[in-house]
């Protein structure tokens, strides 16, 4: 299976997963506890965010989290949809191969990398480990979360490719840290950590 087409994510998309409230995949209060939980976490971790990147930012949900969180910090949204981009005002570019001049503190990747078939995947996660000196926040559905139930089919689109656990790990690996909860510290970051505190150290 290829990747997605960039016609996926038309006006349509987004009023069905986005904004109808009977369709939508997100859940105003749950974004608003990820966004505390994450940024509270890095707070913790001392990892200091200057600069933040949403990678695949749609609507925007996590920039007024940002400006809440980390005040100060600049974000970056950089979006594929092309409708999106000219309704929000996101710069324009893909996970796959989206260039910056220098890397940012803080890269948010949700919900993106499922659109990708495994070679363009491979690429993304190798670009986020270029793009990421700090810390990475990453959720993408994989195929044990089909397996096991853990997502409700009715309201995750179905054209999603259902990548394997351990391909992200694998591929997260060579540049991060798996800190748990979805958060990923780069292994350029100079940050000390006890060894208990990251699982995949």
């Amino acid at each position: 299976m290829q990747s997605a087409s960039e016609q996926w994510f038309d006006e349509a998309y987004y009023q069905r997963y986005y904004f109808d409230k009977k369709t939508r995949v997100v859940d105003p209060a749950h974004a608003d506890r990820l966004g505390a939980f994450v940024c509270s976490y890095l707070q913790y971790l001392r990892v200091p965010v200057q600069r933040v990147l949403d990678m695949g930012c749609g609507i925007g949900l996590w920039q007024g989290m940002v400006a809440r969180h980390l005040p100060g910090a600049c974000y970056q949204g950089v979006e594929y949809s092309a409708y999106l981009c000219q309704r929000y005002g996101w710069q324009r570019g893909s996970v796959v191969d989206y260039a910056a001049p220098e890397p940012f503190d803080f890269v948010i990747c949700q919900g993106v990398l499922p659109y990708l078939s495994a070679q363009d995947l491979r690429r993304a996660l190798d670009n986020l480990g270029r793009l990421c000196r700090g810390a990475l926040y990453l959720e993408a559905v994989t195929h044990e979360d089909y397996e096991r139930g853990t997502i409700d089919e009715g309201l995750t689109d179905p054209r999603q490719h259902r990548h394997r656990a351990q391909t992200y790990r694998q591929g997260l690996g060579r540049h991060f840290i798996d800190m748990g909860g979805g958060l990923w510290l780069s292994r350029q970051a100079q940050v000390p950590l006890f060894a208990l505190e990251a699982p995949g150290w």
